[in-house]
C-alpha cells in the first residue's frame, strides 16, 4: 500500500482522502480534482485494472506539463484513439487522452 500511495500522491499529485485502520489499513482513497481511485490491498487477487480519465482540452495541456516537469514515466499506447498509458507500481494502467474525444488538441495554453 505504501508503494502505491507514495506513486499516487508524490508522482501523480494525488491527496489522500481517507485510510482505513488509521492508515495502517489496506484500503485507502486519492483524489485529485474529481477523480477519485480507492487503493485495496488484497493478497488474494492477482488481476490487474485499466482505469480511462477523461480530460478537458486545458486539462490534457496540463497533464503533458506536469508530466514532464514531474518526470513521470510514461509511454504511448492506443484506446480508441492515442492515450498515454503510465502504470503504477502495481502494474495497473492509467490511460490519459493525448487529444479530447480523439480529435487534434495543440501544446499552446
Amino acid at each position: 500500500m505504501n508503494r502505491a500511495l507514495h506513486f499516487y500522491v508524490d508522482m501523480l499529485g494525488f491527496e489522500k482522502a481517507w485510510h482505513e485502520g488509521d492508515g495502517q489499513g489496506k484500503v485507502c482513497q486519492v483524489a485529485r480534482a474529481g477523480c477519485e481511485i480507492i487503493l485495496c490491498e488484497d493478497a488474494g487477487r492477482s488481476d490487474k485494472a485499466r482505469l480511462f480519465v477523461e480530460l478537458t482540452r486545458d486539462g490534457i495541456v496540463d497533464f503533458k506539463r506536469e508530466m514532464a516537469e514531474r518526470s513521470i514515466p510514461g509511454k504511448n499506447s492506443w484506446w480508441g484513439y492515442d492515450v498515454i498509458q503510465i502504470d503504477d507500481p502495481d502494474g495497473n494502467e492509467l490511460l490519459f487522452p493525448l487529444t479530447q474525444n480523439g480529435g487534434e488538441t495543440s501544446d499552446a495554453a
